[in-house]
């Protein structure tokens, strides 16, 4: 689980984003006089969840460390629309310079946390729990996964490295699903191990076979409701992942079929970023 993202890594992602924004130097910053100090806010157009913070502090610190920062909404907050969200004051040329490096962390992460609300809020009551995916931006994953938690989601696997998941492909390779998942047992000891099941035979191969998890990809929801069933008579001894197609009209319905999960790659990938402006208020 992402509860908090190392700020050596937030450093090196911020100093990336900086240096393709700056190039050989702001030209249009320097239009402000060098001492030119000025108060700014970052404003809310839009409802949403916070997420981002920690970035936005650390683009204003690479660019001047003296940069006064004041948060009126810390990460996982809701926001309204036109609510202030930040207040800036300090030198008007780092401030200018940082703008867009700050808000596009901001309102991409701001956006990822709020999709994930949005979900957790529709299955509320239910029992199931959200998950995000590694369908996340290349670079940003740890960030992003931070932010489906800001959101109420839970964390899937960080990457390839810390659960065997076992989908059609990897079937294939192996020849079957029980061998798939013995071989799991045997090079990968004390590691999770979920499959992917298209159908409620390959299901049944899955719970013979002793998976930890296991994803019910695209089944309908009355092959969900029997997966849950077959599932129970065994004691329940594995996982149930529902995955694919699911939107915010049907994920409650699917919620409600008694799967433990419910995986969701929109949250992650089909980010639409939340409307955030900063406005100068000030300048001496």
């Amino acid at each position: 689980m992402i509860e908090r993202v190392d700020s050596q890594l937030i450093a090196r992602q911020v100093a990336a984003a900086l240096a393709e924004d700056l190039g050989a130097g702001d030209v249009t910053a320097a239009l402000a006089p060098a001492s030119q100090q000025v108060r700014a806010q970052i404003i809310a157009r839009e409802p949403a969840i916070l997420c981002g913070t920690d970035w936005v502090d650390a683009t204003f610190q690479q660019l001047d460390a003296g940069i006064r920062l004041e948060w009126q909404v810390l990460d996982g907050g809701r926001l309204a629309a036109d609510q202030p969200v930040l207040k800036l004051s300090g030198p008007a040329r780092p401030i200018l310079t940082g703008e867009r490096t700050a808000l596009n962390f901001l309102q991409t992460l701001s956006a990822t946390a709020a999709a994930a609300a949005r979900y957790v809020e529709a299955v509320a009551g239910t029992g199931c729990r959200i998950l995000d995916t590694r369908k996340t931006l290349p670079g940003l994953r740890l960030a992003q996964k931070y932010a489906a938690r800001c959101g109420g989601a839970q964390n899937h696997r960080l990457g390839l490295h810390d659960m065997v998941l076992i989908k059609e492909n990897h079937i294939i390779a192996a020849g079957s699903i029980s061998s798939a998942i013995a071989t799991a047992r045997r090079t990968t000891p004390g590691i999770p191990v979920e499959v992917e099941v298209e159908s409620l035979g390959e299901l049944d191969q899955a719970l013979t076979a002793g998976a930890d998890i296991i994803m019910l990809d695209e089944l309908s929801l009355d092959d969900m409701r029997e997966a849950v069933k077959r599932n129970r008579s065994q004691g329940a001894k594995a996982k149930l992942e529902a995955s694919g197609s699911v939107t915010l009209a049907t994920v409650r319905e699917i919620a409600l079929t008694g799967v433990d999960y419910i995986s969701i790659g929109g949250i992650t990938k089909h980010v639409q970023a939340v409307d955030l402006s900063m406005r100068f208020e000030f300048a001496s």
